[in-house]
């Protein structure tokens, strides 16, 4: 290409080069090269070059229509001929074209026909396509209506799972024909309607079940509470024929490890069948429907409402049993259902009902037994209360409330236990005749025995008694002892079974065996010894208390291995002291009548004070007083210790009434024979000591017999000498000797008898002096 020049521009050549590049009239060329023309033209306005352009175009189409009319010069004679024979095949073709015409009309002519004939067939293929396509659709669209018409049948038969797979299906069908059809969004459109019957229908059939559930949870409870109480008979069975398990409490460890559990399912047995397919089945609808969290907080309000109407009514105490009954029930119900769903319950949810009827029930019994007064009301209640107790325990149930209920109600128990035998007690000994309880017969007396707290010993030496007999104690102490023995069993039979001992149950029992023995026992015998004058039935009071006091140590053992835990140890009753005190008492009592009746004997007397006369033997009075002595301490049930506490008791009481005789102020005067009489009666008394073995008791008259014998030897001026008083007279009081000695003066001086008169002066000098030692 030749350069441009310094504007750009194209020269003459270079322009006539392109132009040759451009090979218009090439023939060899199948297509004209016009596409390169767009450049060339482009550059001719770039360059602003139209006119040199269009000079050289002039040229070289000259140039060419020159090379043309040269070539057809050259070849004019073939030219010619080529024409004839281009008319001649002109003038054929035109024949060939006529013809064509005719064949082509002819062939439409046909054609039109079979045009017809094939649009007619087109037409009844394409009728037969849409009657096909039409059959196909209404085909789908009644196996959709059937479907769906299916899905109403199966919520009627409460096959509500197949029916939301169903209708899942229809949601979820592949696209066709249907899909976009009017007819299917109208039955999407009804989709949502289908799963609110499938909700409601399953709805209702869950509320039917948790009516007809709340129906039988009585039955149910019924059936846990017997199977407790026979694998509770089974465990008592084995504690007695293994006396190590006799401590060992139903439900402990020992027991749980030992336990051959017997399968028996509450809600599927021969009694009663409970299906839980309609819970599982809603809890499955819902999960599906994407709304369990719904049906959870309606199923807890409906259980809720349900366990509020149990306790809706005041309570009675007799539907108690029945009401425990259906409480059990309901929750090992709901114990089923967490057990065997998952995730649909909370043990929250389960535990706040729980504790809302625990409430309730507690708060009910305490109410309804505070008005009661029957402890065995109470037992009952206890009863009931623990057999649901250790029964919803086995269930895994949180059961702390109603121990504390127990334990509440069995301080109550206690202390109407303790009323009840207060009375009991009371009444015993009020009626007891103080006589010795008589057996007829050996077994008679046997029984007596061992309803009776005697040690072994005892037992053993009664039970030889040769029938008919009378035992040592009295009426009293053998009801008493049954009535104790009742009492025991009867506290320990409230905590039997109870997993959760009061800490002091054992120094509870022990301290309301000390009020009944002390308070209803001991001192109501205290309270009849002090209204009793008899001898032997006071007599029969201390031996009754002397077998009440060893009772006490037999109560203490039986106690010991009856405790309801297993701290060991011993335990002590305080009412022992109080039979010993009232052993006193009573030892007292017997003084104190004793000393009664030798005072009413010592008024009733007729002793002469100032006789002419000895009168060579005891009086009258001693003699019947000492006889009735005698005979009735020797007489009375009592221990020979006790009997010589009441003789000396007695000797003591004779000797300090003839002293005061002697020095006191009853007796204003007396003589010297007075004083041999007295000291006659004195031997006689001794002597009758010494007859019935107790000679010892005579040194108690040493004072009497020793200051008597100081003015009837004369020995006054000795016992003035402050060394022989010392030596031969120290339990002779000068006061006491002054006494006698002013009264012996008094007669003296007031007789007719000179000499008599002479040895009463003598004597008021001797009672001066000693009354001046007395000072």
């Amino acid at each position: 290409m030749a350069a441009r020049t310094k504007k750009g521009k194209f020269d003459a050549a270079e322009i006539d080069q392109q132009l040759q590049q451009i090979h218009l009239l090439d023939t060899s060329s199948t297509s004209e090269n016009l596409e390169q023309l767009a450049p060339i033209i482009k550059n001719i306005h770039a360059t602003r070059q139209q006119d040199a352009y269009l000079r050289t175009l002039k040229q070289l189409t000259e140039s060419k229509e020159a090379e043309i009319q040269q070539i057809c010069g050259d070849n004019y004679q073939d030219f010619v001929s080529s024409v004839s024979t281009m008319l001649n095949v002109r003038s054929s073709t035109n024949n060939l074209r006529d013809r064509i015409v005719a064949l082509d009309d002819s062939v439409n002519q046909a054609g039109r026909a079979l045009a017809e004939k094939k649009k007619g067939l087109l037409k009844a293929k394409k009728a037969g396509t849409n009657l096909d396509e039409t059959i196909e659709a209404l085909q789908s669209c009644l196996r959709l209506l059937d479907l769906v018409n299916r899905i109403g049948e199966l919520i009627k038969q409460g096959k509500y799972y197949s029916a939301l797979r169903s209708l899942d299906d229809i949601q979820y069908l592949p696209p066709n024909s249907l899909s976009q059809t009017p007819f299917f969004n109208h039955l999407l459109s009804s989709l949502p309607s289908y799963r609110t019957q499938i909700k409601d229908a399953v709805t209702a059939s869950l509320k039917t079940w948790l009516f007809e559930l709340r129906n039988v949870s009585r039955q149910v409870g019924s059936l846990a509470l017997e199977a407790m109480d026979a694998r509770s008979k089974r465990w008592t069975a084995r504690k007695e024929k293994e006396s190590q398990m006799k401590l060992c409490r139903l439900g402990g460890a020992v027991e749980l490890i030992t336990y051959e559990k017997v399968e028996y399912d509450v809600f599927d047995n021969d009694k009663l069948k409970v299906d839980f397919k309609p819970l599982y089945q809603s809890i499955l609808i819902y999960t599906a429907l994407d709304m369990l969290e719904e049906l959870q907080k309606s199923y807890q309000a409906d259980r809720k409402t349900q366990s509020t109407l149990i306790l809706s009514s005041q309570l009675s105490l007799q539907s108690l049993p029945d009401l425990i009954e259906e409480i059990t029930g309901f929750f090992i119900a709901e114990t089923h259902v967490l057990q065997n769903t998952r995730g649909f319950r909370s043990q929250r949810e389960v535990d706040e009902l729980w504790e809302g009827v625990l409430e309730r029930l507690n708060s009910s019994v305490a109410t309804e037994l505070g008005s009661e007064s029957g402890p065995e009301v109470f037992l009952k209640v206890k009863e009931s209360l623990l057999a649901f107790t250790m029964t919803m325990e086995g269930y895994g149930y949180d059961c702390h409330r109603l121990h504390d209920l127990i334990l509440l109600l069995f301080g109550n128990y206690a202390t109407l236990l303790e009323k009840q035998y207060s009375s009991t007690f009371d009444i015993i000994v009020q009626e007891d005749d103080t006589a010795p309880i008589r057996a007829e017969t050996k077994d008679s007396l046997r029984a007596i025995l061992d309803g009776c707290w005697l040690p072994p010993s005892s037992v053993s030496s009664l039970s030889s008694y040769d029938c008919p007999c009378n035992l040592p104690f009295s009426q009293t102490f053998y009801e008493c002892c049954i009535n104790i023995r009742n009492f025991v069993e009867k506290f320990y039979q409230f905590v039997e079974g109870v997993s959760q001992h009061h800490r002091d149950i054992d120094e509870l029992l022990g301290t309301s065996l000390d009020r009944l023995m002390t308070r209803h026992i001991s001192d109501k015998i205290v309270a009849k010894l002090n209204q009793s004058q008899g001898l032997s039935q006071i007599s029969q009071i201390v031996t009754t208390l002397e077998y009440f006091e060893m009772a006490c140590g037999e109560i203490e053992q039986n106690l010991a291995s009856l405790r309801s835990t297993q701290r060991g140890g011993s335990i002590r009753l305080g009412s022992r002291p109080a039979f010993t005190e009232s052993i006193q008492l009573a030892l007292k009592r017997v003084n104190e009548v004793i000393s009664g009746k030798l005072e009413g004997n010592f008024e009733m007397s007729d002793f002469e004070w100032t006789p002419d006369s000895s009168s060579g033997g005891p009086s009258l009075y001693m003699f019947q007083m000492i006889m009735w002595l005698t005979t009735n301490i020797d007489s009375m049930s009592l221990q020979d210790v006790y009997k010589d506490s009441a003789y000396t008791g007695a000797i003591h009481h004779i000797s300090d009434t003839l002293m005061e005789y002697l020095a006191g102020s009853s007796i204003q005067q007396l003589n010297e024979v007075a004083l041999t009489n007295i000291l006659v009666d004195v031997d006689f008394i001794d002597q009758s000591l010494r007859d019935c073995g107790q000679s010892h008791l005579s040194a108690i008259f040493d004072p009497l017999r020793l200051i008597v014998s100081i003015p009837l030897n004369n020995n006054v001026q000795e016992y003035l000498n402050p060394s022989a008083r010392q030596a031969s007279y120290a339990s002779v009081r000068p006061g006491e000797l002054a006494a006698l000695l002013e009264k012996l003066a008094r007669c003296g001086v007031n007789s007719r008898n000179k000499a008599e008169r002479d040895r009463g002066e003598r004597r008021r000098a001797e009672a001066a002096a000693v009354a001046r030692i007395a000072t």
